[in-house]
């Protein structure tokens, strides 16, 4: 195994969620509008609201896979944001609509380039993930890149969600870099386009690595990171890395 590893967050980092909201608007667009709602601000807000009780799951130690709790509360979050009878306002048809056009999300620009100028520096690109592996691995399959199969780790398969610590520490322990036994330069990566996300990743021990092309405004007051590398693109990310690795 090479020394040099830089592990990616997919769903929000690699991966936008352009093509979930366009799924919504196609399916609920009018419906929507009528309650002065867009397809992005409820599909964030909807989005928004699973990851948050399936992250209070995971911490109460009561699990549950993110597909199925994104699934279970639409209705619930059509509720919360005002729409006053939300099974007469979409039927499960529709739901189960929205909630596929979550598999059908798209990688974003540059993804490509970033991995390869990675590969090209001699890094090996490995991806930690909320998503089950077959779903996450078909993002890449679709957008024409390479990942393979045995470079993916799930949450799902340790039964925890990220940020907690031990979501982080088997891909780190898995890479070779235990209690800090090993070379700075050798420590792995762990780049995202979530602060929490780098944030949590370096109390572990990864070298942290965070692009804003998804949250654009990053909240550094909030989430106290050690970051060695911060852009504005996944290249300008990709580039950061090598540079601050220096071999």
């Amino acid at each position: 195994m090479t020394s040099k590893n830089v592990v990616f967050d997919v769903v929000g980092t690699c991966v936008s969620f352009s093509a979930f909201y366009d799924t919504i608007q196609r399916t609920l667009g009018p419906q929507l509008a009528a309650h002065n709602l867009t397809a992005q601000s409820f599909g964030f807000t909807w989005m928004t609201n699973a990851e948050l009780q399936f992250t209070f799951l995971s911490i109460s130690e009561s699990y549950k896979p993110y597909k199925l709790v994104l699934t279970e509360l639409f209705y619930q979050t059509l509720s919360m944001i005002g729409v006053a009878d939300p099974t007469a306002f979409a039927t499960a048809a529709q739901r189960d609509a929205c909630v596929e056009g979550y598999s059908a999300l798209e990688l974003r620009p540059g993804t490509r380039e970033c991995f390869a100028r990675l590969r090209a520096a001699g890094f090996t690109v490995w991806c930690l993930t909320t998503g089950d592996t077959q779903r996450v691995r078909g993002y890449f399959e679709r957008g024409g890149v390479d990942m393979p199969a045995e470079n993916f780790l799930s949450c799902d398969t340790a039964g925890v969600a990220k940020p907690a610590l031990r979501a982080y520490r088997p891909a780190l322990e898995a890479l070779g870099f235990v209690d800090g036994t090993s070379d700075d330069k050798e420590r792995p990566w762990f780049a995202a386009a979530h602060l929490w996300d780098v944030a949590a990743a370096t109390k572990v021990g990864f070298r942290g690595a965070y692009c804003t092309v998804y949250e654009g405004s990053p909240c550094y007051r909030v989430f106290e990171a050690g970051l060695d590398v911060t852009a504005d693109s996944l290249e300008d990310m990709a580039e950061g890395i090598i540079r601050a690795t220096g071999r």
